[in-house]
């Protein structure tokens, strides 16, 4: 993921509608027949035999609450058929605002103000304002499914300054089997038209990677009327990953951020304005040279690099491909297949094995915590441990049964062509989905209880079942099943890892070290890329000056001091 910024967001709650009666845990299938419906557990689905002189139980008490959501994504419509059952079953309004421009600026608004929703993405900078309750004692009381969620990484989740838990992470927790048939983490990623225009050449290193891709650019200048991209890349807020990040990959480490830990000694290093980072932004100085760079690049903000990939010009990038997704969707829907994209794990040579593809981690910089100007927070976190039942969970990830997916004889989950096809329609995923949402939310990864993946695209038969041609005659000439197979299968995980999920501590030395890096970076990199060939040298010289004046020492020493706690109190 990227940089020690964090990101998300989510919300909501629910409560009972029979008086006097005592919350009761739902059960892992969400089958709990007793008379009562506990707190965390949809009304819907709670049964019971009612008596002659019962009366019709209450509806859901309204109820609305507001949150900001730092995922970026599209909107809902305000006719959302998964918020509508949302409010009509659970009785919860939300009043969302999702991100729009600088996350980071956002954020400091609402710290200046002391002005925060009920549920907000999660931050450093929030913990550090003092803008979140604790929330191990409400799980406690109140979330037993949230509590049995977290059950395995219950000590991971806690803050390492003050033991407090107060973040609920989205990413990162598994049931029964995990599934690799999708890849959304790091890569140089190709357009799948290049590769077929060439026969699908195999591509282990940046020489061969740029090459193939200005081969294409000189014999398509145009696409769809439009100049043709070779490269581009992001710089803006916290998404500055696709611009520092790539090095450490073509080193051959996994995804540490800012760092490379030595997996023998569990000690980090820096690699930026480094001989391990120098090959790879020559190498792109040498393409800026050819006309390939995006001239763009670093200036563009977010938006405008979606527009780009949306587009169908831009033929390669670095990136993580759930950054991305939101612009290939639209190429998708307007069945440009051969304009998307696979990713490839390139490396500075051939002797080095590729370590981009791991075993996905506990996602600590991200998350939705619940504010201090929250008026009912039990509330709150009793709406989300009914979300993070498998009942809901479905009805996030597989939509509505019988209108998004039907269950077999066997009780495998599939869909038709035409449900297939509205998942990669950007409108009627407005109205339909609640994407941006659920990605902020607690998630039940793996597969489910009944052995249904936790999303289609995980689930095999339907993985297959959306297959392009394009998708088919490229695996098949790889001789791969599915993208994960271009990469190497990963050792197990470090306990420390990753490094980029530690927290620095807003205003520690450590911290104003590391936005000192992050803005020489956004200086010197640009600069490094757009500069004449003859005067590369130069500039990478002058930032590794710049750096030597930055305290990376205390930067590492906060570092490594993490990853030492983390395997002294993680192991067990």
């Amino acid at each position: 993921m990227g940089d020690h910024a964090r990101k998300t967001a989510l919300s909501l709650i629910v409560l009972l509608f029979v008086f006097g009666i005592v919350a009761s845990a739902c059960s892992k299938n969400n089958n709990d027949n007793s008379s009562s419906p506990s707190a965390s557990q949809p009304a819907s689905s709670a049964s019971s035999e009612p008596s002659a002189s019962a009366s019709e139980p209450a509806a859901p008490e309204p109820i609305t609450i507001s949150m900001f959501n730092g995922y970026t994504g599209p909107a809902p419509t305000d006719d959302n058929k998964i918020y509508k059952k949302i409010k009509d079953e659970l009785g919860v309004t939300l009043k969302e605002e999702i991100l729009v421009g600088d996350a980071e600026q956002k954020l400091g608004v609402m710290i200046a103000g002391g002005d925060y929703p009920d549920l907000i993405t999660s931050s450093t900078k929030l913990t550090a304002a003092g803008a979140v309750i604790p929330l191990e004692e409400l799980i406690e009381k109140h979330a037993p499914n949230l509590k049995k969620h977290y059950e395995k990484v219950w000590n991971m989740m806690k803050d390492p300054n003050d033991g407090h838990i107060y973040w609920l992470p989205n990413y990162g927790v598994y049931r029964g089997n995990f599934n690799t048939t999708y890849y959304g983490g790091p890569a140089f990623w190709i357009q799948k038209a290049v590769l077929k225009e060439f026969g699908y050449p195999k591509l282990k290193t940046l020489d061969e990677y740029f090459g193939l891709i200005e081969q294409y650019k000189a014999k398509y200048p145009e696409i769809d009327g439009q100049p043709t991209i070779g490269y581009t890349t992001l710089a803006f807020d916290w998404r500055v990953f696709g611009l520092r990040n790539a090095p450490e990959h073509l080193a051959g480490y996994p995804n540490d951020g800012g760092v490379i830990v030595d997996p023998n000694t569990n000690v980090a290093s820096i690699f930026e304005a480094t001989d391990v980072a120098k090959p790879y932004y020559k190498k792109l100085n040498e393409a800026n040279a050819k006309g390939l760079i995006d001239q763009e690049a670093f200036a563009q903000n977010y938006d405008q690099y979606l527009a780009k990939i949306a587009s169908g010009r831009v033929l390669g990038m670095f990136d993580q491909h759930w950054n991305f997704g939101q612009g290939e969707d639209t190429l998708k829907t307007q069945e440009k297949f051969d304009r998307t994209y696979i990713g490839i794990p390139l490396v500075y040579d051939t002797n080095t094995k590729d370590y981009y593809l791991d075993r996905p981690p506990l996602n600590l910089g991200n998350g939705v915590g619940i504010t201090v100007n929250a008026k009912d927070p039990e509330k709150i976190i009793k709406f989300l441990d009914t979300i993070i039942t498998e009942e809901w969970q479905k009805i996030f990830s597989w939509g509505i049964e019988g209108e998004d997916y039907q269950v077999g004889a066997d009780g495998k989950f599939s869909r038709t062509e035409e449900q297939r096809k509205n998942y990669d329609d950007v409108a009627w995923k407005q109205k339909n989905r609640a994407d941006t949402l659920y990605g902020a939310l607690p998630h039940i990864q793996g597969t489910f209880s009944d052995g249904n993946a936790d999303s289609p695209g995980n689930q095999p038969d339907e993985y297959f079942g959306t297959l392009k041609p394009i998708d088919k005659e490229l695996f098949a000439a790889y001789g791969v099943k599915m993208p994960s197979d271009f990469f190497s299968q990963p050792p197990e995980n470090r306990v420390s890892y990753p490094a980029w999920n530690i927290d620095l501590i807003e205003g520690s030395p450590a911290k104003i070290a590391d936005q000192k890096m992050k803005d020489l970076a956004l200086k010197f990199l640009p600069k490094s890329v757009l500069s004449k060939p003859e005067q590369f040298d130069s500039v990478w010289a002058d930032y590794g000056k710049a750096m030597e004046k930055v305290d990376t020492a205390a930067y590492l020493a906060r570092v490594n001091e993490q990853l030492k706690w983390r395997v002294d109190n993680w192991s067990n």
